[in-house]
């Protein structure tokens, strides 16, 4: 009997053990509570407010959907091409203010030749200080391989988006432009480094008989930790005005935009005869939220107008025939595009390079401080600009007053007299000859670039600080 006792009292001590086990393991394979649908009614409520289409929004969407694919079935694809969602806003704040993991150099890319696949990523610019820098790369590089793989039509954004944004080696044959001519093929490895990139790229003035020209390479807008990117910007436009520039060339070919208030501050410091009540841009936003902008005693009318600063060092009465070249490509966008805009009423903004990207409305960055558990960062278009004359039609880019491509299979330092843009420009200034052009020049097929693919790339911003009353929503 004892032994029956026993041998029940194992029986249920074993069953005992399996069911807790049974347990645990329910609790291993319990599927946690979906955090999407809060996240998503976050989403929701913000786009249907300030979102510049939010007409457009469908009235229901699935909110157990992924954040990203929910945020994009919400958007109005056939007018916007530029809003977009990142998993953490600390990443997306970053990114328009200049700050990425990556090893300091820009890209276009092209076919090698009609008969393959191959693609060529020629260097367009190295940032200072980089570890592309560091290893002796230089504008005008061609690269073949990425990890020892072919550049092909069909890897290439694979290669760019994703091999280049880690340490990573390529093989490229150095550019000797001088004698037209790529030398034999090197490998070098890259490492990749948080970098801050300082939008102030490059400024000198050229002299050239009675000419002074200013010349101004500017590659994405963003005021910087206690404007002192702007504050930079300013110092420049002070020593061109010391120096006594006659002339200004703004190189914009690879600013692909970004904050309003530094666009702003730039303008400020052009514009001939400006004063703080003229005005440098207007803003549309949608019949709901202008509505309540109006009403609203805090903001009202003045809200939807950015006046010019009063700037001591703007150097517009210096400008020859009230004139202002800018060098564009075709990834010019959003803030530059809003200068050149701007600009047009109060002076001509003669162009020189490709048609520029067209992009005449601005988003701003939305995230939610208030839940730990959501790291999502909106950047929904909610504005539409124009100028002081109300003239806002340029969704299809500025078709520059010179047309000229400057893709070639060698280019020039930028800053260099001769390089292609910048040589026109001068000689449109001087009236004298820069550079005997090449009618045999190397014909290239342009297949996209790294500042097409940038996660700022067209960002045109406005502080969401200015929304706060609307977006805590």
């Amino acid at each position: 009997m004892r032994k029956n006792l026993k041998l029940n009292a194992s029986l249920w001590q074993l069953l005992i053990i399996s069911i807790v086990i049974f347990i645990s393991a329910c609790k291993k394979d319990e599927v946690k509570p979906n955090n999407n649908s809060s996240i998503n009614t976050w989403i929701d409520s913000n786009m249907r407010y300030i979102y510049y289409w939010n007409d457009k929004i469908p009235a229901s969407v699935d909110k157990s959907k992924n954040p990203k694919d929910y945020f994009d079935a919400l958007l109005y694809k056939t007018e916007d091409r530029f809003s977009w969602i990142q998993e953490n806003f600390t990443d997306l704040i970053n990114s328009l203010n200049g700050i990425a993991k990556e090893a300091g150099y820009d890209l276009k890319l092209y076919r090698e030749s009609e008969s393959n696949k191959n693609v060529i990523a020629q260097i367009t610019y190295i940032k200072p200080n980089s570890p592309a820098s560091d290893a002796g790369l230089k504008r005008g590089d061609v690269i073949t391989k990425i990890n020892s793989t072919q550049i092909t039509t069909d890897n290439y954004q694979d290669l760019i988006n994703n091999k280049i944004a880690e340490s990573h080696t390529v093989t490229y044959n150095p550019s000797d432009a001088a004698n037209e001519q790529l030398l034999s093929p090197v490998t070098k490895s890259l490492n990749v480094v948080e970098y801050t990139e300082n939008p102030n790229y490059l400024s000198k003035v050229i002299t050239i008989g009675d000419k002074k020209i200013g010349y101004y390479v500017y590659n994405f807008f963003a005021p910087g930790t206690g404007d002192n990117y702007d504050i930079e910007m300013d110092n420049i436009f002070s020593q061109f005005k010391s120096d006594g520039i006659t002339d200004l060339i703004l190189d914009f070919r690879f600013n692909s935009g970004g904050a309003v208030s530094s666009a702003t501050n730039l303008a400020s410091l052009i514009a001939p005869s400006i004063t703080k009540n003229d005005i440098f841009y207007k803003s549309t936003f949608n019949a709901q939220a202008q509505r309540d902008i109006l009403a609203d005693p805090e903001y009202g009318p003045d809200f939807l107008i950015e006046h010019f600063k009063e700037k001591s060092q703007n150097i517009g009465s210096l400008l020859s025939g009230n004139k202002v070249y800018v060098l564009t490509g075709e990834y010019t966008a959003s803030a530059s595009e809003l200068i050149i805009n701007g600009l047009r009423p109060y002076m001509t903004v003669y162009l020189i390079g490709e048609t520029t990207y067209g992009k005449n409305v601005a988003s701003t960055t939305i995230y939610d401080p208030k839940n730990p558990n959501n790291k999502w960062g909106l950047q929904p278009i909610i504005l539409k600009t124009s100028n002081s004359k109300d003239e806002s039609n340029y969704s299809n880019g500025f078709i520059p007053d010179i047309k000229i491509s400057d893709d070639d299979l060698y280019i020039l330092p930028l800053g260099d007299n001769k390089e292609t843009l910048l040589s026109l420009a001068l000689e449109n200034i001087t009236g004298t000859t820069i550079l005997a052009r090449k009618s045999n020049k190397t014909k290239l097929e342009f297949v996209n670039s790294s500042g097409l693919l940038k996660p700022r790339s067209f960002a045109m911003t406005v502080e969401s600080e200015k929304f706060k009353k609307f977006l805590t929503r």
